[in-house]
Parts: structure tokens; C-alpha cells; sequence
């Protein structure tokens, strides 16, 4: 990225200035570096599964041995049913999951801060934004710089405004349209509706924007002090549509330093 600069729009979607490129956007693109990154972040939510060691074995069943013209698997000792073993009603896992498992993933800080210093890089790329699906056509810039007012707006339609004039809306919907209802038993654990993932608000402080976007579907807010890599990547895949309050875009390059 040769700018040196990038513009800041008030909340009409006027440039009214500019303001000094932090280096973190000279970052180089590492989308292998964020993807370990975000799966490593993500592993430390799953839950551990495993199943009773005794599950399946709690019977007399044994094997009757041979020259009884049947097979040689373990038989209650009523009747002739098959149990204990792998492949019979009621019988025991072949390969159950263990809880002693090892599920997370790690990564060293060293790479987790190159993937989160990446990411933020690749947030200012309108063609890799483009290609992570994101409807930009009407962006007049990356990265998108507002003036700190929309920290303060306190109303959903204040919000839905500002958007509008600052071309994001048509991303909001987008995700608008991507909204189903999940297949399957999903449907019943809390998670009923998909929907895409839309822009991404970066500020300063909250003065009121957090519960005034609340309810915008696909939009998230964040302080730049609590950035993560799954919040500029999400699902693994890099250059989420990012606004950036101005006060927060000054606060990169003390918090990340320069590019790599």
C-alpha cells in the first residue's frame, strides 16, 4: 500500500481531513499465519467430550468358547443375545473420544501478534475485502476512517444513517439477505437463524454506539485495545469490512508498532 495518508469522513461521508497511515498497514499478507491464528482461538471454546470407561461393560456376558456350531463372541448368560462387544445392542464404543484429548491449539505470541498486525493490514484492501464477499461499490475509502462522533451516537437510526452516507449499508444488506434458518437439530440449540458476517466498528470508547448498533444484523464493535484476529477474520478468512473510529485508527501504531 503506497498511501502515506487516509482520509477521515464526518458522518455525512464528506472528507474533512486526513490523518498519518499507521506502519501496521505496511504489514505483509499472511493468510496462512492468520489462519492458524483464528483456529487457534477458536479451539479454546470447544468442549471436551468422552464416555464412561465402563459404558457398555457392565453385563456378566462372556464367550462361550468353541464346538457349539456359533460364534465365539461374548453371549449373556440367559439366551444367546450378543453384548459387551463393539457391534452389539447396547455394547461398548470401539474408539470412544477420550476426555484426556488434546483440543487447543497453540501458537506463540510472536505469530498470533503477526496475524492480528496482518489482518488489520488486510482490512484496508478494498480487493480483499471484495473477495471475502463484502458489497463495497459504494466505500469511498480504505481504510474507512470516521470522525469520532459515531462513538456517540445513542440511536439505531442515527447509526443506520450514518452508515448509508458512509456506504456500508448496502454490506448490512447483504447480510440482511443471508439470513435462513439452520438444518438439523440446530435449530434447537440456540443457534436457529445463519446469517453472514457484516461490517466491523472499531472505536476509541463506547458513548452510546455499542446499544445503539445492537440490533443491526452482521455488525460488531470492538475497542482497538480488545482487537483479536478472529474479529478481523472471521471463519479463518481475512479482510472484513472495518471501520475505524478516528481516535482508534491513531492508536494503531502505538499498540502495534510497525509493519513486517
Amino acid at each position: 500500500m503506497g498511501k502515506a495518508s487516509a482520509k477521515v469522513f464526518d458522518l455525512k461521508g464528506k472528507a474533512t481531513g486526513k490523518v498519518p497511515l499507521p506502519l501496521v498497514f505496511k504489514t505483509s499478507f499472511r493468510p496462512d499465519v492468520i489462519k492458524r491464528a483464528v483456529v487457534a482461538i477458536q479451539s479454546h471454546s470447544f468442549q471436551p467430550q468422552g464416555r464412561d470407561p465402563l459404558a457398555g461393560k457392565r453385563t456378566t456376558a462372556e464367550s462361550r468358547g468353541v464346538g457349539l456350531g456359533i460364534s465365539r463372541v461374548s453371549r449373556v448368560k440367559e439366551g444367546q443375545r450378543a453384548a459387551f462387544i463393539p457391534f452389539a445392542v447396547g455394547g461398548r464404543t470401539t474408539h470412544p473420544p477420550k476426555v484426556e484429548k488434546k483440543i487447543q491449539k497453540k501458537i506463540s505470541k510472536k505469530e498470533m501478534r503477526l496475524a492480528l498486525r496482518s489482518a488489520i493490514a488486510a482490512a484496508a484492501s478494498k480487493e480483499i475485502v471484495s473477495s471475502r464477499g463484502h458489497v463495497v461499490d459504494e466505500v469511498p475509502d480504505f481504510p474507512l476512517v470516521v470522525a469520532d462522533e459515531i462513538q456517540g451516537l445513542r440511536k439505531t437510526q442515527d447509526v443506520r444513517d450514518a452508515f448509508i452516507q458512509l456506504g456500508v449499508w448496502p454490506d448490512i444488506y447483504r447480510v440482511k439477505e443471508s439470513r435462513k434458518v439452520r438444518a438439523g437439530k440446530g435449530k434447537m440449540r440456540g443457534r436457529r437463524i445463519k446469517q453472514a458476517v457484516g461490517p466491523l466498528l472499531v472505536i476509541a470508547k463506547d458513548e452510546g454506539v455499542v446499544d445503539a448498533a445492537r440490533n443491526i444484523p452482521g455488525v460488531d464493535i470492538a475497542t482497538v485495545s480488545s482487537l483479536n484476529v478472529e474479529l478481523l477474520a472471521p471463519g479463518t478468512h481475512p479482510g472484513r469490512l472495518t471501520i475505524w473510529a478516528n481516535s482508534a485508527f491513531q492508536q494503531l501504531e502505538t499498540l502495534f508498532g510497525g509493519g513486517r
